[in-house]
């Protein structure tokens, strides 16, 4: 479809349209994945077809032709296996992933600004329609209804054979002749509208011309539509004159015995009382199997409906701006606060408290409409296993848990590739094949876990798998070779010291070079990306039984909870997301160990670090009795870092540092204190990584 106004009336549609578009891809992947399960499942392929139909409608709606035509094609297919002429088989499955990935570049590059028209999708369309020399699909069509051979004639006897199996399945066949009007400009998008509204309220059976006429402009400004449904003729009549440029609708009730050309009833005649004719529109009680996805497919649309007027679809960059807003607020407030104090203002108590609990509950609520549950990132990894288990030849189960738990949308957005890579990892190098897992003892069918749960204020998403795991062995031996250790260092170091050198930046255990991450560069990205999110990254292996990755997020990366602190004259902030406890110990209990200053703990070895030092700015005074110390802990280690001062907890609004800034080590950005001085957040992690 071409239409002229398509550019100029559309285009004011287009964000609504991809944002449905999305819906209905990834619906589409998790219904196609259920149905390489059971290629029979009559319930999948009937949902399947409804939701292909549907994008179908939309984007020749929006006047996408090449999209229109694929998603046509698919639906065809779909056609024949919910219909029973033709069985679907593992190449046609594998042709319907495909067509969706095809589907998910053309919406990619709707969004970027450009269109369909690139994508070539016609050596694809001719697969899923079987042309060419196909034996199985020449018998499928000889078998399927002769729609093609003459659209303008009357109804063959396959077709009498539907109208009396729609009888006696207590539905009623209708044949609906439709008639545009002569001013409107978008023909396709008119027909299509009234062919989803009617098969939203029954059972379709064909249209005349066929339906790829109707997608190409191919007919004049009339076209008909059989249907099985439940409901009045009336009934359909109103639906269709409801929608925008159709001039008329003609209702006909076909009879077992009759072509619609010839005696088919009137509207009036099907909406008048049942008499002894079994065409009549009668109501049962319990309709047949095969008719009920269709009879019930009205009701459920309504109740869809119904939801979607209760929702708003709001651009995440007004979400943004919103958030800074309420960062600013919660400045203004801190600062308000700090000169009530300075100033002894008793009579300012009642009201500041009442604005902080106003602003409190908005800060809330504004972080809530930012959270989206982590589905939103662990819906695409099923697809993700199933591709990937195909191209290793692996057999692998995925199993996920915690997908309501919720982030942060931002986070959600920058924690999807790490994702992607330690799943690369866990199916390349963790999970064994399945005849090494059989000699192994394993069972042949690997376990990939993912699992995310709330865990204090952050957010934990567990990693893993059941393969074989990181030998240390040959991590140091890697290591060694690439001048990583010496030999010497590589005898004392533990195994867990071992396997975390595949963290360092450039260290991969791969043999070979893949198009599949090996455990090094990935992992390096991962625990780059988490860190800099204000994260944690802690990874334990077992060799032959398998790897656990750990990633704890915080909620949120506007507005977080931190530990104020004093180093010299200096203010800094440390999320309270890093903070363990703060501690206060004794000159006389720091001791030398190693040439390093220790303490205990509750009878642990607690490391201790100056932290003006490790900023390397002014220290801390020596001459003091007791040292203030924050206690953080990183990964499975705990380290202290003496300050100057605790000065205490306070909600802080992140600020970037500016592009100038942004790298600094051990600096993630700063805030405004209550009385309009800057003080930077401390990335503790990277100050133990260094060390």
């Amino acid at each position: 479809m071409n239409g002229s106004m398509t550019d100029m009336d559309m285009s004011q549609y287009l964000g609504a349209f991809l944002d449905e578009t999305d819906d209905n891809l990834q619906r589409l992947d998790d219904l196609l994945l259920a149905l390489e399960k059971n290629m029979v499942d009559m319930d999948v392929i009937n949902e399947i077809f409804r939701a292909a139909h549907t994008l179908k409608g939309m984007a020749g709606t929006m006047g996408f032709t090449q999209m229109m035509g694929l998603t046509h094609a698919m639906e065809d297919r779909l056609d024949e296996a919910r219909k029973e002429t033709l069985p679907l088989t593992e190449t046609d499955m594998n042709l319907l992933f495909s067509g969706l990935d095809s589907l998910q570049a053309m919406a990619d590059s709707i969004r970027g600004g450009g269109n369909d028209a690139h994508i070539d999708v016609s050596a694809m369309v001719s697969a899923l329609r079987h042309e060419g020399p196909n034996p199985a699909a020449e018998a499928a069509a000889a078998a399927a209804p002769e729609e093609k051979k003459d659209e303008a004639s009357a109804l063959s006897d396959k077709d009498l054979e539907w109208v009396q199996k729609t009888n006696e399945m207590s539905m009623t066949p209708f044949s609906v002749h439709v008639t545009l009007s002569q001013s409107c400009l978008l023909k396709a998008a008119r027909a299509y509208m009234v062919v989803n509204r009617l098969e939203e309220m029954g059972n379709l059976y064909k249209t005349t011309p066929s339906t790829e006429a109707l997608e190409n402009e191919e007919f004049e400004w009339d076209f008909m539509v059989y249907i099985a449904a439940s409901c009045p003729a009336e009934e359909l009549k109103k639906a269709v004159e409801k929608i925008s440029d159709i001039a008329s609708a003609e209702v006909e009730t076909l009879k077992d015995e009759s072509a619609p050309s010839e005696e088919a009833a009137p509207v009036a005649e099907a909406a008048a009382p049942a008499s002894a004719s079994a065409s009549a529109p009668a109501p049962s009680p319990a309709p047949a199997a095969s008719a009920a996805p269709a009879a019930a497919s009205a009701p459920a649309k309504k109740d869809g409906a119904k939801k979607a007027s209760q929702t708003v679809r709001v651009d995440i960059g007004r979400l943004d701006k919103l958030m800074n807003l309420v960062g600013e607020l919660v400045i203004s407030r801190a600062r308000i606060e700090r000169l009530v104090q300075e100033a002894r203002l008793r009579e300012f108590d009642d009201p500041l408290s009442q604005l902080g609990r106003i602003s409190g509950d908005i800060q809330e609520l504004v972080t809530k409409l930012r959270m989206v549950p982590v589905s939103f990132t662990f819906d695409r990894f099923p697809r993700l296993i199933r591709d990937l288990g195909k191209t290793l030849n692996k057999n692998v189960e995925l199993v996920l848990e915690g997908e309501d738990t919720e982030l942060d949308r931002t986070v959600i957005d920058e924690i999807g590739d790490p994702m992607v890579h330690l799943i690369r990892n866990s199916m390349d190098h963790g999970i064994e094949h399945p005849s090494e897992r059989k000699a192994l003892g394993k069972p042949e069918k690997g376990i990939l876990k993912i699992a995310a749960y709330q865990e204090g204020s952050g957010v934990v998403i567990e990693v893993s798998d059941d393969g074989a795991g990181i030998d240390p062995e040959r991590v140091k031996q890697k290591a060694i070779e690439r001048g990583v250790i010496s030999e010497d260092r590589a005898a004392t170091m533990s195994d867990e010291e071992a396997q975390q050198l595949v963290l360092l930046p450039g260290f991969s255990m791969a043999k070979a070079v893949t198009d599949l991450s090996g455990r090094g560069v990935g992992m390096d990205a991962v625990k780059t990306k988490v860190e800099a999110l204000g994260g944690q990254f802690d990874m334990v292996s077992k060799k032959d039984e398998g790897t656990h990755v750990y990633i704890r997020l915080p909620l949120t990366l506007a507005i977080v909870l931190s530990l104020l602190i004093k180093v010299g004259d200096e203010t800094y902030a440390i999320s309270l997301e890093n903070v363990e406890e703060t501690i206060m110990v004794r000159k006389e209990n720091i001791k030398t160990v190693h040439g390093e200053p220790t303490t205990l703990l509750r009878g642990e070895v607690l490391s201790l670090n100056d932290l003006g030092d490790v900023l390397g700015a002014e220290g801390v005074e020596h001459d003091r009795d007791e040292y203030p110390v924050v206690v953080v802990k990183i990964g499975k280690n705990k380290i202290g870092f003496i300050v100057s001062e605790l000065i205490g907890q306070q909600e802080i609004v992140i600020k970037s540092l500016g592009r100038f800034l942004s790298k600094i080590d051990g600096i993630t950005g700063g805030t405004i204190l209550g009385d309009g001085n800057v003080a930077l957040i401390l990335d503790v992690a990277s100050f133990y990584s260094k060390g």
